[in-house]
């Protein structure tokens, strides 16, 4: 038997401080494939971040340039598609996985190549997700990886990698931390399965109005009709909002 659904916004409200997330799944209805994204921010330098748009994707921009002390690890394209896939993640390691699929490569194959943050002594997770889209809406797939620190030392990765068969109102969802701390305590464990809705606007204020309102910086969520292909997409800045 498969494990409970967890209700997102429940987890959110109970964690003052999960970083940054990602949720992909199927729409309650069956009819979209579902992908949210988050960020969160403690320090000046990583709060002074917004969302935006470009053609398939959504890169964080600083909000204000003249606050910007390190833009090394927080200025980065978070979603990009290349052909029918579409890549998500929480750092530049969205450029590896789409430059390898461009060069025929995979998922997992760019992601063997990368590490955690050189951030110590957090040695914050890259967690990265891929939505794969065929011809028949019955091809929609995903898949999603976390990269960790193996030691406190930062001197070795474990790479984790998931891949899901999408069902109607069932997410994952996997955070770069367990919780707030000091050092940060990576996630633990495989993602979480949560409940999904119907809409798209249902995702975003749930995600929304469930993240801390000091540590919450922006969201993206994004619906794609399995059918149509029609896209709907919802950004959300706090530093524009």
């Amino acid at each position: 038997m498969a494990p409970r659904r967890k209700n997102l916004g429940k987890l959110l409200t109970a964690n003052a401080y999960p970083g940054r997330g990602i949720v992909v799944g199927k729409s309650s209805d069956g009819k979209c494939a579902v992908f949210a994204y988050f960020i969160m921010g403690r320090s000046e330098n990583s709060r002074n971040r917004v969302f935006v748009e470009f053609d398939g994707g959504i890169r964080t921009q600083a909000f204000d340039e003249s606050k910007v002390t390190d833009p090394s690890l927080i200025i980065y394209s978070a979603v990009r598609t290349v052909g029918k896939d579409v890549v998500v993640t929480n750092g530049d390691q969205t450029d590896t996985i789409a430059d390898a699929l461009q060069n025929g490569k995979c998922f997992r194959h760019a992601l063997m190549t990368r590490r955690f943050e050189p951030d110590a002594p957090n040695f914050t997770p890259r967690i990265s997700a891929i939505l794969h889209f065929g011809k028949r809406a019955k091809d929609f797939s995903y898949e999603m990886s976390i990269l960790k620190s193996a030691d406190s030392k930062g001197k070795a990765c474990n790479r984790f990698f998931y891949a899901y068969e999408p069902v109607s109102g069932v997410g994952h969802f996997i955070h770069t931390y367990l919780k707030d701390g000091a050092p940060l305590p990576s996630f633990e464990g495989e993602p979480t399965r949560v409940k999904l809705p119907a809409s798209c606007e249902e995702l975003c204020d749930e995600l929304w109005n469930s993240l801390n309102p000091d540590n919450k910086i922006s969201l993206v969520c994004r619906y794609t009709n399995l059918a149509t292909g029609e896209v709907k997409q919802i950004v959300k800045n706090k530093n524009a909002d």
